[in-house]
């Protein structure tokens, strides 16, 4: 089977990334021990984000392709003042402003939304082959949360 194009690739992981912590969707059983594991696959192409802990929290989202791993993220968020925000208030501001960019079809940096007191804030480098980045919710102009990520494209 011939390797997928960059636009059918990128455009899977926005809906997988959709449909799945931002869209609410039914979590699997744990693939690993304490994992917390959503899924979401679509013919040949299927994405899994796990992850471990809460309040703070890491995890990795990978996409296979006919069986085959192709592209990978690993991310670890956490909050920085829990005084300024609760992590169920942050779970709400990042699926609020993730299920718009998400709509843009795109899922790195270069956005910002705002709901009542709080900002959201995702910059990256690079592009969906290899980048890094980080996100961040700001309340009344002081970081309350922030997320660091990177990936891309696994090759053989």
């Amino acid at each position: 089977m011939s390797n997928p194009s960059p636009t059918e690739l990128h455009s899977f992981i926005a809906r997988a990334k959709a449909a799945t912590y931002v869209g609410d969707g039914a979590k699997i059983p744990s693939c690993r021990p304490a994992s917390h594991d959503l899924q979401f696959v679509d013919g040949d192409w299927s994405y899994l984000d796990s992850y471990f802990g809460g309040t703070d929290f890491i995890g990795e989202e990978t996409i296979w392709h006919a069986g085959k791993p192709v592209w990978c993220m690993n991310y670890y968020g956490y909050i920085l003042k829990p005084e300024l925000i609760t992590p169920a208030q942050a779970g709400q501001m990042i699926k609020a402003s993730l299920s718009r960019m998400y709509t843009e079809n795109r899922f790195l940096g270069g956005f910002q939304h705002s709901e009542g007191d709080f900002v959201y804030f995702d910059t990256s480098e690079g592009e969906f082959s290899r980048f890094t980045g980080r996100e961040w919710i700001e309340r009344d102009g002081i970081k309350a949360y922030e997320l660091v990520y990177h990936g891309g494209l696994i090759k053989d």
